[in-house]
């Protein structure tokens, strides 16, 4: 893990773990001795791309340090059904009372990682250099382990937050009476940022073209319309990226009008969990 994502889970670790065990995990000092070891495997349940297993790790060193979890691959790989991608060993109350918040975070890691590799499986070929991108549409919190995943999954990250990079959408532009008057604006406030601008229409792309931005974000764009918006930038010198009502069956159709980029809100919100479990051998 970066160092980044390093500090970040070590709060979203104390935090799940307090949301989970609270003052204490009863039914597991009930049952299990307190001087019992085990060891666990931790398989998967269908074809995937694993991410998290350094947060995984995490939840258990938070518990009790001797507790020895063993990944058996990296974050990245794409693993079958049935693989067998971590063990877990030491002692047996700290690795079922951490069963539960090390699984939730390496499924839904690994379900962004999952559907991202998808998403890049369908664009990639034919000379296509069209790059995935993850949106701000994450889970509060989460943003930085989310965005971790999408990279396993091949995917781009795109900015992290409001602070990294300048995108002036029609909110934006409504307030400041026009994309001309809001990208003059930024450039003279951006410190020298790239400066994107969010446009739906041909007309509007002329504006975004002659008021210099970097790129263009195409919104909702019918293919026909844009593929002569991505024809007008490419002439101009100025990037593009598709956004809005992508998915699995259009990706690759969107990536034939010849973008730079695609944005997909659904790589974070909306990617279904990998299906991961944890047996004591």
């Amino acid at each position: 893990m970066g160092n980044k994502l390093t500090k970040v889970a070590d709060f979203l670790v104390k935090l799940a773990l307090a949301e989970d065990v609270g003052h204490g995990d009863i039914t597991t000092r009930a049952v299990v001795d307190k001087e019992a070891r085990a060891k666990a495997v931790v398989t998967v349940k269908e074809d995937g791309v694993i991410a998290g297993l350094g947060i995984a790790a995490e939840v258990f060193r938070h518990l009790d340090r001797r507790v020895r979890f063993s990944p058996r691959v990296r974050d990245g790989a794409a693993v079958k059904k049935g693989k067998v991608i971590a063990v877990v060993s030491g002692p047996a109350r700290a690795i079922l009372t951490g069963e539960r918040t090390a699984l939730n975070f390496l499924q839904h890691l690994s379900g962004i990682a999952t559907l991202t590799e998808q998403f890049v499986s369908r664009v990639a070929g034919r000379g296509s250099r069209v790059k995935i991108l993850d949106t701000r549409k994450t889970a509060p919190g989460l943003r930085v382990p989310e965005k971790y995943a999408v990279r396993c999954g091949g995917g781009v990250n795109h900015r992290l937050g409001l602070y990294d990079a300048i995108l002036i959408k029609d909110n934006h532009i409504k307030l400041a009476r026009g994309i001309q008057k809001a990208v003059q604006r930024a450039r003279d406030e951006g410190k020298g940022k790239k400066i994107e601008v969010e446009a739906k229409t041909v007309g509007q792309v002329k504006e975004v073209i002659a008021a210099g931005a970097d790129r263009v974000l195409l919104d909702n764009m019918s293919r026909k319309t844009m593929k002569e918006a991505v024809k007008l930038c490419k002439k101009a010198g100025v990037k593009t990226e598709a956004s809005g009502g992508v998915d699995l069956s259009n990706v690759a159709a969107i990536a034939r009008t010849g973008v730079d980029f695609i944005s997909i809100g659904a790589l974070t919100h909306s990617a279904p969990a990998l299906d991961i479990n944890l047996k004591i051998k």
